[in-house]
């Protein structure tokens, strides 16, 4: 099982990774979205941030960039920040380096196409969580920083309610942290529940929701 909080063990052992952020000792949260986008439920997400005035980090599908170009459009028009999460969801230790590689290139320039800013950060989350050592050494090279996480919300699991995810993000949560939501399908049954309560809950504890900015 993935623990919802990272361990500190595991931060230490791969310093190389962004697990939390801590600039300035800002009461600052950094909320990210996997596996979009998509209609409805990414609408959803970026409703619910603009009644907060709350920005956060997409790490987009390129599948999806393709199918759904404007709302693509519509979360860099919002002041986001997007990330590459692979053009197709690849699980790194089941596949080639050339074609993770080349997929999430592939993934980079929909996003460049989309792009107003040509000179935007690379960050790159592995679907997952999956990556080796071998990868993370090719993705440096091409200018990728790899974003993890310190809090999993577990929104996905179609085994536990929005409260037990509710409880997950509000027990580890803290300052700096990177928290993850999903803004897909499968998701969305706990999501729709869960990111309000979330927003209002470290909103009233007077943190600020910012996108991530390497």
């Amino acid at each position: 099982m993935i623990p919802s909080k990272t361990p500190k063990i595991i931060k230490l052992l791969f310093p190389n990774y962004t697990w939390d952020l801590h600039a300035n000792n800002e009461k600052k949260l950094y909320l990210t979205f996997d596996d979009g986008p998509i209609p409805e439920v990414t609408e959803f997400v970026l409703a619910q941030l603009n009644l907060y005035n709350a920005k956060a980090t997409f790490f987009c599908i390129g599948d999806n960039i393709r199918k759904h170009p404007d709302i693509f459009q519509q979360i860099l028009s919002e002041g986001h920040t997007v990330g590459n999460h692979t053009m197709n969801h690849l699980k790194a230790w089941k596949t080639s380096m050339d074609t993770y590689i080349n997929n999430t290139i592939d993934c980079q320039n929909l996003i460049q196409k989309y792009s107003l800013d040509k000179n935007m950060q690379q960050i790159f989350r592995p679907p997952y969580g999956q990556i080796s050592q071998p990868k993370f050494k090719a993705l440096k090279n091409l200018g990728y920083k790899i974003i993890l996480w310190d809090v999993l919300s577990k929104d996905w699991e179609q085994t536990i309610s929005p409260e037990e995810c509710l409880q997950n993000v509000v027990s580890n949560t803290q300052q700096g942290s990177i928290v993850v939501f999903h803004d897909s399908i499968k998701a969305s049954k706990n999501l729709t529940v869960l990111l309000p309560e979330v927003l209002d809950y470290f909103s009233e504890k007077g943190f600020i929701f910012d996108r991530i900015r390497l």
